[in-house]
């Protein structure tokens, strides 16, 4: 990568980042943006060993059974045993308030 960016370098990426900046700033800009490109060169350099990721700290090798049509609940079972019920329906706490 090159040791200095230039002055239209740094004006396109301002454009881009919709930023107006003036002479004054522009040192600024430059200077923080070198700093950010530098630290993606040195990311870029690490040394990834892509046969060992951990993902979890355990392994979860979860055997999902198949999906199948099956036979409907008619409503009266589907409700009988809810501690709380209004003829075909469960009555259930209120949660979201006005």
């Amino acid at each position: 990568m090159e040791d200095k960016l230039t002055l239209e370098e740094v004006y396109h990426v301002a454009h881009l980042a919709r930023i107006e900046i003036d002479d004054a700033e522009l040192e600024n800009y430059r200077i923080k943006l070198k700093q950010i490109l530098n630290d993606i060169s040195r990311m870029n350099e690490i040394e990834v060993n892509d046969d060992d990721i951990l993902i979890a700290p355990i392994e979860h090798n979860t055997d999902l059974r198949d999906d199948k049509p099956g036979v409907m609940l008619e409503a009266k079972d589907a409700v009988k045993n809810a501690p709380n019920k209004s003829g075909d329906f469960i009555k259930v706490p209120v949660i979201i308030h006005d």
